[in-house]
């Protein structure tokens, strides 16, 4: 990664600059693919060499692809401190012989060679099977057992360039996302990293801020870690910015790292499915295919409403062209505990024009804000209900 102008800028594999690397990805994979049975130190060194003879070799990225390589790869580890047991016995076993020589003379009877095929006899087992256990637990010496690899040499290199925007976040010490669409899934992703935010509505959308609850009372970077797992889920939104402010050591000023849904960066993390039921998926479809909701506008999760740390997404919005306003939330068969935890949610925001369309089936067990208009529905919610409470006012 390079600085100017006080930006961090990672490294970055272009189809313009650097497309000798996607027959050098295919070249790495099937490295991993034939390799079967070989030790981590093995594959790396002919990753290794294999980029050493490559135009334009830059040394850090051998190290880059090796670690993601393995991130696709299963080792077989010796999970239960064998191999720290057969040391201990195998050392212990030598140590009566001591000094060993590679050849005995009349000062030094001790053949090395003669000794490991007297342990091996011991142990029942050829000398190369001993030796090849011996340090099953050093994480070179792990042996491949699968590769799962990469549908395509190209997603490996994607992965390598999401990875160093990755590696630039663990000097995060605090990230602003201003994003106009995709915000469940924003905040969906930053609560599965364990950031903690803050929110601001702006013009076009929202503005998160996220750290973490230590980074209010010291100066730390242990959440930049948090950060850089996040970025992940981040790219599989649309429509955002981001901007990172990042601390490296023995430079005097904060760095900004600046990033945005159009930088070229993909993910294999999920999007997300449309609806979260087919209940709303069919409300949805009902609604625009009915002349008579006009001129109501429906909105998807546009809105948020916040208190603390505490969020909530209605199901839908509905905006009026005279500047009503009202939100729409589908309540279906769930569990008790989970009707709990909603009505904890929903009785923080008393003030707010809600609409609940609460299934019959849960109806009594429900109980909701006075201010909260209550609609039910028995397996498909009513657009002409929904309409009836939009136009009955607050």
């Amino acid at each position: 990664m390079t600085i100017e102008s006080g930006r961090l800028i990672p490294d970055r594999l272009t189809k313009q600059n650097d497309a000798n690397y996607l027959s050098l990805a295919r070249a790495m994979c099937d490295i991993y693919s034939n390799g079967i049975g070989r030790t981590r130190r093995s594959l790396h060194r002919e990753v290794q060499q294999l980029l050493l003879d490559s135009p334009g070799y830059v040394p850090r990225r051998a190290d880059a692809f090796c670690k993601l390589l393995d991130e696709a790869s299963e080792f077989d580890r010796d999970a239960r401190g064998a191999a720290a047991k057969l040391r201990r016995k195998v050392f212990k076993m030598a140590a009566g012989h001591h000094p060993l020589v590679s050849r005995a003379d009349t000062l030094f009877e001790s053949e090395e060679e003669h000794v490991k095929q007297a342990i091996a006899a011991e142990l029942n087992e050829p000398w190369s099977v001993v030796k090849k256990r011996l340090f099953k637990d050093v994480i070179d010496f792990h042996e491949l057992k699968a590769f799962q690899g990469f549908e395509q040499p190209s997603l490996l290199l994607s992965r390598y360039n999401v990875a160093q925007t990755q590696v630039a976040l663990f000097g995060a010490t605090r990230l602003v996302v201003r994003a106009r669409a995709d915000f469940k899934l924003i905040l969906r992703y930053a609560k599965l990293a364990r950031l903690m935010h803050r929110l601001r509505k702006t013009d076009s959308g929202y503005e998160f801020e996220f750290d973490g609850p230590a980074s209010l009372l010291q100066h730390t970077h242990r959440y930049g870690v948090a950060m850089a797992k996040f970025l992940p889920g981040l790219l599989a939104c649309r429509d955002w910015t981001l901007t990172a402010s990042i601390q490296i050591p023995r430079w005097r000023s904060s760095i900004v790292l600046e990033l945005d849904s159009l930088s070229g960066l993909s993910s294999q993390a999920s999007a997300g499915p449309a609806f979260d039921s087919k209940i709303e998926e069919a409300f949805a479809a009902k609604w625009i295919a009915t002349p008579e909701t006009a001129p109501w506008q429906l909105h998807r999760e546009t809105e948020i409403l916040h208190a603390g740390q505490t969020v909530f997404f209605p199901d839908f919005v509905f905006e009026h062209p005279d500047g009503r306003r009202a939100l729409l939330e589908i309540i279906g068969f769930w569990t008790p505990e989970y009707l709990r935890h909603k009505q904890a949610v929903l009785s923080q925001f008393k003030n707010e024009h809600i609409i609940l369309a609460v299934a019959r089936s849960v109806r009594d067990k429900f109980e909701a804000s006075e201010s909260h208009r209550i609609i039910e529905y028995k397996t498909a919610v009513s657009v002409q209900d929904v309409l009836s409470a939009l136009n009955a006012g607050d």
